[in-house]
C-alpha cells in the first residue's frame, strides 16, 4: 500500500551521482507510488552539479529558492524562485549556485529518478 504523504523534516538526504544533495520526497522504492518521484535538490552557494544526462526519465525543476545558471544542452540560462526548467531525455544539464543562499529546487522526475539512469559527462 502505498505511503500518501511524507514531511521534508523526516526525510535524510544524501548526495546523488552529480553531487546535488537530495532528499526524495516521494519515490517507489520507497513510498510505494507507481510513476514518478519527486525530490527536494540543494546546491550549495558556489557550487556546481557535475554534467550529466538520464536516458529515460524526463525532469522538471521547479525552483522554490537561490539563484542559479542552468545548462541545458548547448543552453545558458538564470533560474529563480518561480522557475519551471524542463529536461528531456537524453539532454545533458547542469546547476550552478552563483546566488548568495542555498539554491533548492524540487526536482519531478518520469519515470522516477535512479542512479543508474544517470550517466556523467
Amino acid at each position: 500500500m502505498p505511503v500518501y504523504k511524507t514531511s521534508i523534516k523526516d526525510i535524510d538526504p544524501f548526495t546523488t551521482v552529480d553531487g546535488s544533495i537530495i532528499r526524495e520526497l516521494m519515490h517507489p522504492g520507497t513510498q510505494g507510488n507507481q510513476n514518478q518521484s519527486l525530490a527536494e535538490a540543494i546546491v550549495s552557494v558556489g557550487h556546481i552539479t557535475m554534467l550529466h544526462k538520464h536516458t529515460s526519465s524526463e525532469e522538471l525543476y521547479f525552483v522554490t529558492q537561490g539563484q542559479g545558471e542552468m545548462t541545458l544542452g548547448s543552453k545558458k540560462f538564470l533560474v529563480n524562485p518561480g522557475d519551471t526548467v524542463l529536461i528531456s531525455p537524453g539532454t545533458p544539464h547542469q546547476i550552478e549556485n552563483n546566488g548568495e543562499v542555498e539554491l533548492k529546487i524540487l526536482c519531478c522526475c518520469s519515470p522516477c529518478y535512479s542512479h543508474a539512469d544517470t550517466e556523467l559527462l
